[in-house]
């Protein structure tokens, strides 16, 4: 029997995470590197299975298929193909920084207080949070996946709830009351979502008879399942509800500005760099091969609401006076780019999109973490309340600019690339909306710009003035994605050759293929 390498590459953070909480409570120290060590030996895992994986080879790769609850025929099944493989990669390799970045997060709040923050619990529900996404990156069998989905709620609600922002404008108290509701929020939000998703899986089962996606899919080539017209765009409407709130998608996003504004800048990272991107992985995976026709059906519709997300959020970012809170805005106009790559029904822009949610978890982490750096310095997330940084403290102030650049997707940084293929792609099928769409490139250098000129130029203010640069432990966390962002702006042919082949078994899923130009090339 061959090693389960998908299956270690989850449990090993599972184990990570139990281990990592029963340290003594007074070895914080040794709990955080424990934390980091068990992050770096799942990041090998994961290059391990990126290396085994062969994008020319069978769709599903790696695979583990075992019996569980066999009298509802649920199986225990994991697989990878291209997309599920980059993000599982994606997710591993961001951990690391988090943790560095989280290093002080979980400190005691005062010496001598007993309000603690337990560091163990943090460390451990980081690396918990990390377990279940990687399987529901991994996970071919519907329950399964559902399980996880919606498992992952729990320990992001602690982190968020329990281990939110110091740098508040209005104390303590008031603090810990926006970060109990930002936490419930998010947490009342995806409940709904996933009760929903439940009923739909329940009706998958009923109308096919098993959990597994592959099977689904064989009965579906062979034509010897048959689903009514209206059952299928319920039970797409099912699934792609919660994956529109997870994602989030307008009018279903206004968890995300609350949710990342109390939180650490480690756990905001989580949020839109890591668990959102389940959402937009599991239209791919379920929406789209489960339900082609459905998809296809509610393709103008999910395109307009994509469209929204993109001008709605970038013009409310353009607004904000908190600089999470921006940030938060920003990625639900980024995630409206992905969505409609996603149902654009191009090659090229299902191309994108994959390739926008790796480059936009890099470069929200990079922006996210050097802002954080930021505020634990000012205590504020007031953009009013930082002016000259960059003359005290450069180093922060070109890590930070190089972030912003990559989230307006400057060409030459990573998201230029996804956002192109996504708006050439959405242009080829649907050229009013890739028009429209085109505007929330305007928005987003202006909100990334106006928010590098408010906080970083101008005069030095006294708060500022003895601002500390970049540490040697943040350097470590911001140089890597800096790096990350060049090389893929420049060169993200390691990326693309690995998503393809998967873009191309998707399309097959829906019966599409990518227009032909109106005018015929000159020979």
């Amino acid at each position: 029997m061959s090693f389960p390498l998908l299956t270690a590459t989850a449990v090993l953070p599972a184990i990570g995470a139990v281990a990592t909480a029963a340290v003594p409570a007074a070895r914080r120290t040794a709990a955080k590197w424990l934390a980091l060590l068990v992050s770096l030996a799942t990041l090998a895992l994961a290059i391990t299975v990126l290396v085994r994986f062969d994008p020319d080879g069978a769709r599903y790769q790696l695979t583990e298929s075992h019996s569980w609850i066999a009298a509802f025929g649920v199986r225990y099944e994991l697989g990878v193909d291209g997309i599920g493989v980059a993000l599982v990669a994606l997710t591993a390799l961001l951990m690391p920084f988090v943790i560095l970045a989280g290093w002080n997060d979980a400190e005691p709040l005062e010496t001598g207080s007993r309000r603690w923050r337990p560091t163990q619990g943090f460390f451990a529900l980081i690396l918990a949070v990390e377990a279940m996404v990687i399987i529901s990156f991994e996970a071919t069998d519907v329950f399964l996946f559902y399980i996880f989905f919606e498992a992952m709620l729990i320990p992001m609600y602690f982190l968020i709830g329990g281990f939110g922002d110091r740098a508040h404008e209005h104390g303590e108290e008031t603090a810990a009351t926006q970060r109990s509701y930002a936490a419930v929020k998010f947490l009342l939000y995806n409940l709904a979502g996933g009760l929903i998703m439940l009923a739909a899986v329940i009706g998958l089962y009923t109308v096919t008879g098993n959990f597994s996606l592959a099977e689904i899919a064989q009965a579906r080539a062979n034509g010897s399942l048959h689903m009514a017209t209206g059952t299928e765009r319920w039970l797409f409407l099912g699934f792609f509800f919660a994956f529109a709130v997870k994602a989030p998608l307008w009018p279903l996003h206004t968890w995300l500005p609350n949710a990342m504004g109390e939180s650490t800048a480690p756990v905001a990272v989580l949020i839109t760099a890591v668990v959102d991107k389940v959402g937009t992985f599991a239209m791919l995976r379920f929406c789209l091969q489960l339900f082609p026709e459905a998809s296809k059906w509610a393709t103008p519709v999910i395109l307009v609401l994509a469209l929204i997300s993109i001008i709605y959020g970038a013009l409310l970012a353009v607004g904000q006076r908190d600089i999470k809170r921006l940030i938060a805005y920003a990625s639900i106009s980024h995630f409206g780019f992905i969505i409609m790559g996603i149902f654009a029904m191009t090659s090229q822009g299902q191309s994108g999109a994959t390739l926008y949610m790796v480059n936009h978890g890099i470069s929200t982490a990079a922006l996210l973490l050097v802002a954080g750096f930021l505020i634990s310095r000012r205590g504020s997330r007031l953009i009013a309340d930082y002016g000259g940084v960059q003359k005290v403290a450069p180093v922060l102030a070109g890590t930070f600019l190089i972030g912003g650049l990559a989230t307006l997707s400057l060409p030459g940084l990573a998201p230029f690339v996804s956002e192109f293929l996504v708006l050439v792609g959405t242009f080829t099928r649907h050229p009013a909306i890739g028009i429209i769409a085109t505007f929330g490139i305007v928005l987003a250098a202006l909100y990334t710009l106006v928010l590098y000129q408010r906080t970083m130029t101008g005069q030095v203010k006294p708060e500022v003035s003895a601002m500390p640069d970049l540490k040697v432990r943040e350097l470590v966390v911001v140089a890597p994605l800096i790096v990350l962002l060049l090389f893929l702006g420049v060169y993200p042919k390691p990326v693309t050759d690995i998503v393809n082949p998967a873009v191309k078994q998707t399309m097959s899923d829906v019966h599409q293929t990518d227009p032909k130009p109106e005018v015929e090339a000159a020979k």
